[in-house]
């Protein structure tokens, strides 16, 4: 491997190959699939089925990543919630898919990320044992998905001394000890999003964002072009719905429950170093935590509520008051100062898409959003359109092969089982090769194998290798990166989705000139 890796063959998106290809793609032809939505499990199927052959078009009325897929926890979980209420299948479902990401698909992407419970007077020596048989059965399902340990290490019990090493804002009056454990964690859920688009891309698949689709049938879809105004079709062997909570907007009889899980974004300075994570149970409740998520750009999320939205769907959710406050609360049962609501520099709230299997979506008639299973669901409408709903982040790529698998079997196309258990995504490598690489550890857990490219972009050009905005690594060189190959479009591609620095606003609009300037210089690329 070259230290100066460019792009993979066909991986780079751009807006000169997004009005290319658009023009292909309603020009009357037929393809094979067509795939409407952009988060995980619609790049996911459109990589899925381009890998297999077919011709694939696929279509978001946003960006890559607008919607639930950028508002997650960023963790790549092994289902231990999924066993506390026996859903056995979705908790080994949630292991495998795992130790794909991390050991064969994306390893550049997920890392092991530990976790310190904090034995605290709130936590009782029954809820304890309950955990730590919980950690342990968790651990029983990383040997049953085949992850090695090296990966993933095993749990174990903490000392006082050790928790407050691991964890040093927590409060020492009353601590016990702790219980560490271990699970995935991505360095950024958009960025898997990207990854997963430009490898659909490199397998010939054409993905379409600013793509509206307006009226949606087994056949393919009336479109409209965001940019422009302009209509047109796209006509499909077979159709894929991946819109998550908006899958019912388009294909009637399907209701979804929206769940909100909301964050808050804290400087690291607020909690102190936090060399894991922390895993605080929620009072009354026996499989709950608030997960204290730091990062590598100076900043901590906490979260997450699970709160049923009722009305309609927002385009971004909006956080409540009454989100925030019961996250801090929750801090500030564990930590030795407190996190006031003036520290919280930035929150946001993502929608799980959960099937409601009520089979209402009335407020007040559903089972609480918590309890609501998160399997997934594959679900062809009497017209033959295939719909995909439910599931998380994690299960993504089975998500995707099952809905392919049916499009495929609806329609009669013709197309092999599915490669993407064992297909890299664009910049992994095997961990020695990664280690090896001459860039940046941040760059490297970025972009992978292309990490010496974007990180010579800024030695080229010293201005390129300074941050875009003070107190926040990402660089002119990842701005300009994003232009030429990750399919951003504007400002808010760019600060919102590719570089995350729009999680906090006063430095969304302390980047906003720079990354402009940026935009006005990148040529563009064919």
């Amino acid at each position: 491997m070259t230290q100066t890796a460019v792009p993979a063959a066909g991986a780079s998106l751009s807006a000169a190959r997004r009005a290319r290809e658009l023009t292909e793609a309603t020009d009357g032809r037929v393809v094979d699939v067509l795939v409407v939505g952009l988060g995980a499990t619609g790049a996911g199927a459109a990589l899925d089925a381009a890998a297999r052959g077919l011709d694939v078009v696929a279509v978001d009325a946003h960006d890559l990543a607008f919607g639930t897929s950028r508002w997650s926890s960023k963790l790549v979980h092994g289902g231990l919630r999924y066993l506390a209420s026996a859903q056995f299948d979705v908790a080994h479902e949630s292991a495998v898919e795992r130790g794909v990401l991390m050991e064969r698909t994306a390893p550049h992407l997920v890392r092991a990320q530990p976790f310190v419970l904090p034995l605290t007077g709130l936590v009782s020596r029954g809820q304890a044992a309950l955990v730590w048989a919980g950690f342990r059965a968790g651990d029983a399902l990383r040997l049953s998905a085949r992850t090695a340990r090296a990966t993933l290490p095993a749990p174990r019990r903490l000392s006082p001394v050790e928790t407050r090493h691991l964890a040093p804002a927590l409060r020492p009056g009353g601590l016990r000890g702790g219980l560490l454990s271990w699970d995935g964690r991505l360095t950024d859920d958009a960025r898997l999003v990207t990854a997963l688009a430009r490898t659909a891309a490199a397998h010939d698949a054409r993905v379409l964002t600013r793509v509206r689709a307006l009226d949606l049938t087994a056949s393919g879809a009336r479109v409209r072009d965001e940019l422009t105004g302009e209509e047109g079709e796209i006509r499909a062997r077979a159709v894929i719905n991946a819109s998550g909570v908006w899958a019912g907007d388009l294909v009637e009889g399907i209701r979804i429950r929206p769940s909100r899980g909301t964050h808050l974004v804290l400087r690291s300075e607020h909690i102190g170093p936090l060399p894991a994570g922390l895993h605080i149970p929620v009072p009354g409740e026996t499989n709950r935590f608030v997960l204290v998520l730091p990062q590598d750009d100076g900043r901590v999320y906490v979260g997450l509520t699970d709160e049923p939205l009722d009305g309609p769907v927002p385009d971004v959710p909006e956080v409540p008051e009454t989100d925030i406050g019961f996250l801090l609360d929750i801090l500030g049962s564990v930590l030795d100062l407190p996190v006031r609501r003036g520290d919280v520099v930035g929150a946001f709230a993502g929608l799980r898409p959960l099937l409601d299997t009520n089979g209402t979506a009335q407020p007040g008639t559903a089972a609480r959003t918590a309890d609501i299973s998160r399997r997934h669901a594959v679900l062809t409408s009497p017209d033959g359109v295939v719909s995909v709903v439910g599931g998380k982040l994690t299960t993504y790529r089975r998500m995707a092969e099952d809905a392919v698998n049916a499009a495929v079997e609806a329609r009669g196309l013709a197309a092999g089982p599915s490669p993407t258990a064992t297909l890299p995504l664009v910049g992994a490598a095997a961990p020695p090769a990664l280690a090896a690489l001459r860039a940046p550890r941040r760059l490297v857990q970025r972009y992978g194998t292309e990490a010496p490219a974007v990180h010579t972009l800024g030695v080229r050009d010293p201005r390129l290798g300074e941050p875009v905005v003070p107190g926040h690594p990402v660089t002119g060189a990842e701005v300009l990166w994003a232009l030429r190959h990750e399919g951003a479009l504007d400002e808010a591609d760019l600060l919102d989705r590719r570089t995350r620095i729009g999680l906090v606003p006063a430095d969304r609009a302390d980047a906003l000139e720079a990354v402009r300037a940026l935009m006005g210089e990148a040529a563009p690329l064919a």
